[in-house]
Order: C-alpha cells, then structure tokens, then sequence
C-alpha cells in the first residue's frame, strides 16, 4: 500500500495487516517521488491495522529506524538475512516475517535454520531476484512443511484463488498474502474487488 486514500479504503475491509514495501527497487517502494511522502507517513501512522514494512538485505539500523518512524508493527525481510541477523532483531523485541521462494521441498529445508528467531514464515513463488511473481506455486509442496512457526501463503494469489484458498489445509497456515492479483497498479488495491474475494473466503 502507498495512496492514503487507497489506505483508508482498504482499512474499511476486515483485511488485519497492511503492507509498505522498503525496497527501493520495487514499483511499489514507498518513497516513491509521485506522491506527497508526509500524508502517505501520516497515513500510515495512524492505520489501526497491523503495519508490516518490507526490507531487502537492509541493515538492522535502517530497519529499526523505519519501524519507529512509520510505527511498524513487523518487520517482512525478503533477502539474505541470516537467522543471526533474525535473531539479534527479535531479541531487541521486533517481531519478524521471514520470506522464502518455494519451487520444491528442498526450498523448505532453509526454514530449520529460523524456528524460533521469527514470529512468521511467508511462503512466496520462486523466481530471479527479488519481489513476487505474480503466480502461484503448488501449494502441495508444503506438506512437507513440518516446522513449528506459523507461515503466510504468498505468490500469484488473485479472485479466481477463493475456491483453492478454502479448499487449502495445513496447520500451520495463518493468513494469506494479497498483493499484484488485486491491483489496478503496482502500489494502488482494487478495494472493491477485495472486497468480493475476502467476502467469498469468509462464507
């Protein structure tokens, strides 16, 4: 999310998170020039959802800083960063979503290394460099997904998604990620149609 007023609309929802991308290669980067960075700020502030900002290889430095200025909630890392990194951010009280791309169940095998250095996995498609794909994975994979932290399911999910999303099973499934599948651009959310789609999941 970046436009305040897309911001307000999509609060209106019954979404619980909402997230700021911090990564200054991605379409959707909030720093973005083409909008005025104090009302979108200011927006952000006072958003009573969940904040979650998203960072690629960004220091512990930047990171914190760019919680307590746009009051994050969690901090998402979908680079490098080492389960030591992870660990040394959540012992100072940051509460953490750590990213993977999934292809096979060898792409699982990481995830050993971060139990209990994180409050969350996100499990997105696999693809070159950085960011989501816009398509999806197969979700069966992730039976092999035995690991205790809760993970958010990511990557390619659109409207059509509602009739697998409430076939999906696993006990370990906490929420699902809606992202390119519901924009009219990157950084702006169609609220009516996720309005239909988060409408459909809850019947």
């Amino acid at each position: 999310m970046r436009e305040p007023e897309n911001i307000r609309q999509v609060e209106a929802l019954g979404v619980d998170w909402m997230g700021f991308i911090f990564y200054e290669r991605s379409p959707r980067y909030i720093g973005n020039p083409a909008y005025e960075e104090t009302a979108c700020v200011r927006a952000i502030r006072e958003s009573p959802l969940r904040k979650v900002g998203v960072f690629v290889n960004a220091t512990p430095e930047t990171m914190m800083e760019t919680a307590a200025r746009y009051h994050l909630d969690y901090l998402q890392l979908h680079g490098n960063e080492s389960p030591e990194t992870c660990y040394a951010l959540h012992k100072r009280g940051y509460a953490l979503i750590k990213a993977f791309s999934i292809a096979g169940e060898d792409d699982l095998k990481p995830t050993c290394d971060y139990e209990g250095r994180v409050d969350y996995f996100l499990f997105d498609t696999k693809c070159s460099g950085y960011g989501g794909s816009g398509k999806p994975f197969d979700w069966s994979v992730l039976e092999a997904y035995k690991g205790e932290t809760p993970f958010l399911l990511s990557g390619g999910i659109c409207p059509e998604s509602a009739e697998a999303i409430r076939h999906f099973r696993h006990p370990r499934l906490a929420g699902i990620d809606l992202n390119s599948g519901f924009e009219t651009k990157p950084g702006l959310k169609d609220a009516e149609r996720l309005k239909k789609f988060i409408d459909k999941i809850k019947k």
